[in-house]
């Protein structure tokens, strides 16, 4: 875990900050404050906060009560001060007081609490408040070889999932049915906790985002399954397979044809140098050369970490090039409204020799 979460992070992130002429980070609970810290802090009303400053000290603010576990965390074993503020008394005047002069800038996590944005904002009047995430950005996309590992054993457990999927999945079962079964095998397989489960059958399949539902699996419907959750040293994963429950439609095996071939082939793209929107383009030009470009609705992969859906996006238009070290889905999808639909999706990594594939579980048509 300390390689995981190595101390020199906060080192080069008070550098970031000064390159981006903040004078301080303010990090409440999320990917952002446990990337620096390895504090996985719970998310509440009251105020946990990592102040760091550019040219200063970085502290981390607790609520008292939830001092112990904070030391008892990775934390606790950095040179890292954890400052506790009282029950009852005003957690962002303790933060300001730490500030001391004040600030001209400061960047606030960009999933902090409304309530807790607009009450720093009320503590440093004519301080302008901007987004931490654009700070932090270059450090996170960027993954080392030990978060690459980490990935890498989180794609390998929902891989063993969907190994199973023939013991839940076949007709007569309910979506929800299904669903709960692949939550419970989620945790068994190596997960602190579940992200989502998508089954959609039928239809269903149709909505990329539809999750379960009381819909009765019936022979011949394709079955679109997305699973992710997240291991306990805080890293996610992300598959998504479609299958088959007897044989399916006609018209749904040309285009699963035509997907698998679209996802190899942007799979084939990543290498360094390569922009994301290359990426997207060699997996949407080949849907939509076969007549099915309508039909894939959304951007084809979105970076993951340490937040399940994070830079960098894999969308038409995003020129950014690739670097070693990027990690991020290939899912095209193809989805006939009331019908049914497919999507494939792997985690993969840009590596300095091109791509290296996380998941391995089969991505031809699993008929059940």
């Amino acid at each position: 875990m300390t390689d995981l979460y190595p101390a020199d992070r906060i080192t080069r992130a008070h550098k970031a900050t000064a390159d981006a002429g903040l004078d301080a980070l303010l990090l409440t609970p999320g990917a952002d404050l446990r990337y620096l810290t390895g504090y996985d802090a719970h998310a509440q009303e009251r105020l946990t906060c990592l102040v760091l400053q550019a040219s200063g000290p970085a502290t981390l603010v607790v609520p008292e009560l939830e001092k112990a576990a904070a030391e008892a965390s990775l934390a606790g074993a950095l040179d890292l001060p954890i400052a506790a503020w009282p029950e009852g008394g005003d957690a962002y005047a303790f933060v300001r007081d730490l500030l001391g002069t004040a600030p001209t800038r400061v960047g606030l996590s960009n999933r902090m609490w409304a309530e807790q944005a607009l009450a720093f904002r009320d503590a440093l009047p004519g301080t302008e408040l901007a987004l931490a995430g654009e700070v932090l950005r270059g450090l996170r996309i960027r993954k080392s070889a030990a978060e690459v590992e980490a990935l890498r054993e989180a794609a390998h457990a929902i891989d063993r999932v969907h190994a199973r999927m023939g013991e839940w999945l076949r007709a007569g079962r309910t979506e929800a049915e299904v669903g709960r079964d692949i939550a419970d095998a989620i945790i068994a397989e190596g997960h602190v906790s579940v992200s989502f489960v998508i089954v959609g059958c039928g239809p269903n399949g149709a909505s990329p985002h539809h999750a379960v539902s009381d819909r009765v699996i019936e022979p011949g419907d394709p079955v679109v399954v997305d699973i992710g959750g997240v291991r306990a040293d805080g890293y996610c994963s992300d598959e998504t397979r479609t299958y088959a429950i007897g044989e399916p439609p006609a018209e749904f095996r040309a285009y699963y044809e035509v997907l698998r071939a679209a996802q190899e082939a942007g799979v084939a793209a990543v290498r360094p140098g390569v922009t994301a929107h290359q990426v997207d383009a060699a997996c949407r030009n080949l849907i939509t050369a076969a007549g099915y470009g309508e039909y894939f609705i959304h951007r084809t992969g979105h970076g993951i970490g340490l937040d399940g859906h994070e830079e960098p996006w894999i969308i038409a238009g995003n020129d950014e090039p690739l670097e070693p070290g990027m990690a991020f889905s290939v899912e095209p999808g193809i989805y006939l409204p009331a019908r049914h639909g497919a999507r494939i999706e792997d985690i993969v990594v840009c590596a300095e020799s091109g791509v290296d594939r996380l998941n391995l579980a089969d991505r031809e048509l699993v008929i059940l």
